[in-house]
């Protein structure tokens, strides 16, 4: 089995950022992956005391399909990201000041328009959405911290049973991989497998959502993927998600052994 694909995904629900080699750390994320996030209004998110929340609290491909329009890159050098998206200025600030948090969110509110969500804060005035980040916490779907792999051999044998082909990164994975027959990943759950030069614990099937409805070049959804799994395979079950037992390098090209 070999890495073909490694990506990142710096905010929740926006575009992927491709990588060639990575540094796993035990029980983390990819480094800088869902880092950010804009929570909605009337989302329940506390950043003195972050914890899980399902992403309909945040925008996301689920609720907002749109946002893949967004092209998203961030530096993590210069801790600067940059926002573009056709009939929208382009913005680049820096993600460590109040000010460039509230510049990142007030675009993405503009690019949301009616999708943007409002609430209300303690003291009863409107709380609008906002760009946020909180150090250590990672905005996953999942409440454990990990990465999440597909075998392309599983998406080939879903566009062969649906007749059409469907973009990898509708799925949002960290690691795609070849080398496995289609579905075998699915006997992974409570196993290990070397990945590069680090060790993973898969815990669970990645069950799809309507986000992979959604066609990347339009933002509109055009196929019922959780329906078609179903219908043709008896699951709604797409990719694993693992957590880092020991950490190392991983890159594309590397080679993955079920342990």
């Amino acid at each position: 089995m070999r890495v073909e694909r490694l990506y990142r995904y710096p905010v929740k629900g926006l575009s992927a950022e491709s990588l060639e080699e990575v540094e796993l750390a035990a029980g983390e994320t990819i480094p800088h992956d869902r880092r950010f996030a804009l929570a909605q209004g009337d989302a329940p998110f506390d950043e003195a005391e972050p914890r899980f929340l399902p992403k309909q609290n945040f925008a996301c491909m689920m609720k907002n399909g749109k946002v893949v329009l967004v092209r998203a890159a961030f530096d993590p050098r210069a801790h600067t990201l940059s926002l573009a998206a056709e009939g929208h200025p382009p913005l680049s600030a820096p993600t460590g000041t109040a000010e460039g948090k509230a510049a990142l969110g007030e675009w993405l509110i503009r690019f949301l328009g009616e999708e943007a969500r409002y609430g209300t804060g303690p003291d009863g005035t409107p709380r609008p959405p906002r760009f946020t980040e909180v150090p250590g916490h990672a905005f996953t779907d999942q409440k454990l911290k990990g990465i999440s792999l597909i075998n392309l051999a599983s998406l080939e044998a879903l566009e062969k049973a649906i007749g059409r082909r469907l973009h990898p990164l509708r799925f949002r994975a960290n690691i795609y991989f070849t080398g496995l027959p289609a579905w075998a990943e699915h006997e992974w759950v409570g196993q290990d497998l070397l990945l590069g030069g680090a060790r993973v614990s898969v815990f669970k099937r990645t069950v799809r959502c309507p986000a992979t409805q959604v066609d990347l070049q339009t933002g509109e959804r055009d196929c019922d993927v959780p329906r078609l799994l179903k219908e043709h395979f008896g699951h709604m079950d797409l990719g694993v998600h693992a957590t880092v037992a020991e950490g190392g390098r991983v890159a594309v090209g590397d080679a993955l052994e079920l342990v």
